[in-house]
């Protein structure tokens, strides 16, 4: 009686499942050509990689071959006969040290040099200076045509001027100008306002009219305190200023008065309170010429 052959089913079990090798190669070509795509997009800055190349370099060690002029010499490793305790120095040919000097040229990939820096700064400092000085120079200059033009009432101790920088200050005494107590112009000293005024017409810079008092108090109808006086006496030469036929534009002046917080000398005596009764028209240039 014949036997059929036994026929054994492999089971599918037992295969090895290879399809996560498909899905994997994807995934491994979807990152290729994303950082391809990375790559590709990406902004690269030589100079910033010129840095981080010399700061690797310092960090590593990165270095160029020098020659050792003293050849040192050590102890033999093999030694061709055996005496304890006295090594037997073996010469040793060269010895190197692997470096490399720092490029400053390549780090710099056009920038100026440092010194041609401090140069440049120097002589933008040094015109700077020069041009600060011709402008005091200039301010120094209206300053004196100022004092040929009101020289008699310098003389006689009505008027003092000063300049300093770039600042002019055209002090006006009560003597001549007020009667005590008053804020109205004497009509021999309204010719004097009207000169000032044309030489200010004639020179560039902010006005200021500022108003002073000494420290007796005043309390009268007119004038209650001495901030009304020394406002009101401001105002007078204010108004007398920017008269038309001056040529000075309302616009560049300004008045306001500091009664007695402003001293020039002590209250204590005569003198000193004649001192501080004033009003200064002072002069404010520009310092550059892209300033108003």
């Amino acid at each position: 009686m014949s036997q059929d052959p036994i026929q054994i089913e492999e089971d599918d079990d037992d295969k090895p499942d290879t399809g996560w090798m498909v899905t994997f190669a994807d995934l491994l070509s979807l990152l290729l050509c994303f950082f391809v795509v990375l790559l590709s997009v990406a902004d690269f800055d030589p100079i910033k990689y010129k840095q981080i190349q010399s700061n690797m370099i310092n960090a590593f060690g990165v270095q160029r071959d020098i020659p050792l002029e003293d050849i040192p010499k050590g102890t033999s490793v093999v030694a061709t006969h055996f005496q304890p305790g006295i090594p037997e120095e073996t010469p040793i040919e060269t010895i190197q040290q692997i470096t490399r000097e720092q490029e400053e040229d390549s780090l710099r990939l056009g920038e100026p040099d440092a010194e041609q820096t401090r140069e440049r700064d120097m002589r933008e400092a040094v015109d700077t200076l020069n041009e600060v000085m011709q402008l005091t120079r200039d301010t120094e200059l209206d300053a004196e045509m100022l004092r040929k033009l009101l020289r008699a009432e310098i003389e006689a101790g009505q008027i003092d001027v000063e300049s300093e920088d770039r600042t002019i200050l055209i002090r006006i005494r009560e003597r001549g100008s007020f009667k005590s107590g008053s804020a109205y112009l004497n009509s021999d000293f309204v010719a004097v306002i009207d000169k000032i005024g044309v030489a200010l017409g004639q020179i560039e810079g902010r006005i200021a009219v500022e108003g002073h008092t000494d420290s007796v108090p005043i309390n009268s109808f007119a004038y209650p305190s001495n901030w009304d006086l020394a406002v009101s006496r401001a105002a007078s030469v204010t108004r007398r200023l920017v008269k038309a036929e001056t040529g000075i534009n309302p616009r560049r002046i300004t008045a306001s008065g500091f009664a007695e917080t402003r001293p020039q000398a002590i209250n204590t005596t005569p003198e000193g309170r004649a001192m501080n009764r004033r009003v200064e028209i002072i002069v404010k240039q520009p310092i550059d010429l892209f300033e108003d």
